[in-house]
C-alpha cells in the first residue's frame, strides 16, 4: 500500500510574470503531521490553494490518496478539511447552524459532539460575531473535521491566541493525528512547527530550502549546541580553561555557558574537569538549535 497521502511533483504557480512557486516536490505519509513552512512570499499559500483546489497549478501534477486537485473537485471535498485563517462564516450565523450547514454540505449528520469536545456547548445559539477568537479558532476545527477527513489543512492554527487555547488546539490536532488523519500545518511559528511536526518542508522564494524532521534540519546547519553548566563552587567561572569544541562561552550569575560544534567531547571534558577540582555538578543542560534558529540561517544563507 502506498504509504503516500498527498504527492506533489515538479509543481509550478504563476501570476503573470511572477513565479509564485517554482518546480517542488516533496510528499506528505499517511498519518503524520507536516509542517509547511516560509516566509510571506515564500509560496506556502500558492501551494496550499492548489491543493485544496482553489487554484490551477500552472505545471506539475499534486495528489491527494489519488485524486487530482485540479480535475476532480466533487471527490476532493470529501477527502479534505481546511482551517483557515479567517473562516468567512456570516457574522450572524450561529455555532449550531454552522454545524448543521458544514454537515449538510458532506453529507453527514451534525457533528452536535464535536461542539462539546471543543467547549462550545454553551455557545450553541450565539454568532459567530459573539465568539472570542479562541472559540472562532475552535469552531473552524470543528468544521474542517466534521465529515472526519482523512487528510487535514490547517493554516496558522493558533494565530493571537492566548496560552490555554493554543495548548488545547495543539492537543486537538494530536489526537487527529492519533486518529490516523494526515495534517498540514502551515505555520510562522517555528516553536509550534518543531513541536507539532512530525517533518517539515521550509519554502523560501517558490522552492524547498530544507525538508526533513525537526531535529534533522536543525543538525544540518553551523548553529551551535549550547551546554549550560552550574555547579556548586562555580569553578568554571575561576578560570579560563578550554575545552573541546567550544567555539565561545559566556558567564552568568549561576551558569556557564558553552556553544559546541561538538558537544559529546565537550561535555566529557567539563565533567572531568569540575570532577577534577572537587567542585559539584548541580545543573547540566545540552539545548539543541532550534527550528526557528535554523530557519533563520537558512533564510540568510538563500538571501546571500
Amino acid at each position: 500500500m502506498n504509504d503516500s497521502a498527498i504527492q506533489v511533483r515538479d509543481f509550478r504557480k504563476t501570476y503573470g510574470e511572477t513565479v509564485a512557486v517554482d518546480g517542488i516536490s516533496f510528499e506528505v505519509r499517511r498519518g503524520e503531521i507536516f509542517g509547511l513552512l516560509g516566509p510571506n512570499g515564500a509560496g506556502k499559500t500558492s501551494t496550499l490553494e492548489c491543493l485544496e483546489g482553489l487554484r490551477q497549478p500552472d505545471g506539475g501534477a499534486l495528489d491527494i490518496l489519488g485524486v487530482d486537485p485540479a480535475h476532480q473537485a466533487r471527490k476532493l471535498r470529501h477527502l479534505i478539511g481546511v482551517q483557515l485563517q479567517s473562516s468567512g462564516l456570516p457574522a450572524d450565523m450561529q455555532v449550531g447552524e454552522a454545524i448543521r450547514f458544514f454537515c449538510a454540505y458532506h453529507g453527514v449528520a451534525p457533528r452536535y459532539d464535536l461542539i462539546e469536545r471543543l467547549g462550545l456547548q454553551a455557545k450553541r445559539r450565539n454568532t459567530y460575531a459573539q465568539l472570542s477568537t479562541g472559540q472562532q479558532r475552535r469552531l473552524a476545527l470543528a468544521l474542517a473535521v466534521a465529515h472526519q477527513p482523512p487528510v487535514v489543512f490547517l493554516d496558522e492554527p493558533t494565530a493571537g491566541l492566548d496560552v490555554g487555547s493554543r495548548a488545547e488546539l495543539h492537543t486537538l490536532v494530536q489526537e487527529l493525528r492519533d486518529a490516523g488523519a494526515t495534517i498540514i500545518l502551515a505555520t510562522h511559528d517555528m516553536a509550534e512547527a518543531e513541536k507539532m511536526s512530525d517533518r517539515v518542508a521550509i519554502l523560501l522564494r517558490g522552492k524547498i530550502a530544507a525538508t526533513g524532521t525537526p531535529r534533522e534540519i536543525t543538525a544540518t546547519g553551523a548553529s551551535f549546541t549550547k551546554v549550560l553548566v552550574r555547579t556548586e563552587q562555580s569553578v568554571l567561572h575561576q578560570n579560563g580553561a578550554e575545552f573541546p569544541g567550544v567555539n565561545r562561552h559566556l558567564l552568568d550569575e549561576e551558569y556557564a555557558i558553552y556553544f559546541s560544534t561538538d558537544p559529546g567531547p565537550t561535555v566529557t571534558a567539563l565533567l572531568h574537569h569540575i570532577e577534577a577540582r572537587d567542585d559539584k555538578l548541580i545543573d547540566l543542560r545540552v539545548e539543541r538549535p532550534t527550528l526557528e534558529e535554523r530557519f533563520l540561517e537558512i533564510t540568510t544563507e538563500v538571501s546571500q
